[in-house]
C-alpha cells in the first residue's frame, strides 16, 4: 500500500492529464489558418498519446490502492493546469503557445512525481513517469520549433 502523498500525487497527475486531454481537443477543433491540416492532425496525435499516458497513470494508481479521478469536475478541481474556454478564439500561434505552456506545466508535474516516487523507492512508477516526461519534452521542443523558437521558447 502506498502512502497518501504518493497516491495524491498520481491522482493530481491523472487530473492534469484529463484536463489537458480536453484542452487539446479544444485546440484541435478550433485551430484555423493556413496550417490547419497539419496542426489538426498533430493535436489529435497529442491527445491520443495523452490518453495512453493517462491510462497508465490511472492503472498504476489503482495498483497502489488509490482511486483515480474520473470525472471532468474532478479533473478541473485537481489539475495543475487550468481550464480556459477563451483559448478557442486565439490566433493559431497564440493557441499553440498556450498548448506549449500547458505541456510545460504537465512536464514539471511529471518531474515532481519522478522525485517523489524515487524517494519512495518505487522504480516502476518512476519508469512510467520518466517515459511520459521524455515524450512531453519532445512535444514541447517540437512545438517551439514549429513556432520558430528554440527549445526554451526564445
Amino acid at each position: 500500500m502506498a502512502t497518501e502523498s504518493v497516491t495524491a500525487s498520481l491522482n493530481k497527475l491523472v487530473a492534469t492529464q484529463g484536463l489537458l486531454y480536453i484542452k487539446l481537443h479544444q485546440a484541435h477543433w478550433y485551430i484555423k489558418g493556413p496550417n490547419f491540416f497539419d496542426l489538426h492532425v498533430k493535436l489529435e496525435e497529442y491527445y491520443d498519446e495523452l490518453t495512453a499516458q493517462m491510462d497508465l497513470t490511472a492503472e498504476r494508481l489503482l495498483q497502489l490502492g488509490g482511486e483515480p479521478y474520473s470525472t471532468l469536475q474532478e479533473f478541473i478541481e485537481h489539475s495543475v493546469i487550468k481550464e480556459s474556454a477563451g483559448d478557442k478564439n486565439k490566433k493559431p500561434e497564440d493557441m499553440i503557445e498556450a498548448v506549449v505552456s500547458d505541456f510545460e506545466i504537465y512536464r514539471d508535474e511529471l518531474g515532481e512525481g519522478i522525485d517523489l516516487f524515487d524517494d519512495a523507492s518505487d522504480d516502476v512508477t518512476v519508469d512510467i513517469l520518466t517515459e511520459q516526461k521524455r515524450e512531453v519534452d519532445k512535444v514541447i521542443w517540437m512545438l517551439w520549433a514549429y513556432l520558430g523558437k528554440d527549445a526554451l521558447g526564445n
